[in-house]
């Protein structure tokens, strides 16, 4: 998608350090934190959203939560409180599908 800064960041149009990266998704940190481990884990399918989700997306999901687990040892976040959010609707305010994994102190809630 033309607009899409999740895509322009996949695409390398604008530069970002990707924590993790895969033939399907991408992670990187989140420009504007809500707590001291804030990483985006994205599709680098444009997905509009949960909504757009449908069987033929069952391999990336499972692909996205291995990411997700990846990320939660690499950040020493097994024995802490983390979360994983996805936002939608008036809510998820990159209309790409997202995923954020948050750990250590709350800055704000999600």
């Amino acid at each position: 998608m033309d607009n899409c800064i999740f895509c322009k960041i996949i695409n390398g149009e604008i530069p970002k350090d990707f924590e993790l990266e895969s033939e399907n998704l991408v992670a990187f940190a989140d420009i504007n934190p809500s707590a001291d481990i804030h990483i985006l884990i994205v599709p680098k399918e444009h997905i509009g959203g949960i909504k757009d989700l449908n069987r033929s997306h069952d391999s990336l999901l499972s692909e996205i939560y291995e990411a997700v687990n990846k990320l939660v040892t690499e950040n020493n976040l097994e024995n802490d409180s983390y979360r994983v959010v996805v936002n939608g609707g008036k809510a998820q305010h990159v209309p790409h599908l997202h995923f954020h994994l948050l750990g250590g102190q709350w800055k704000k809630m999600v």
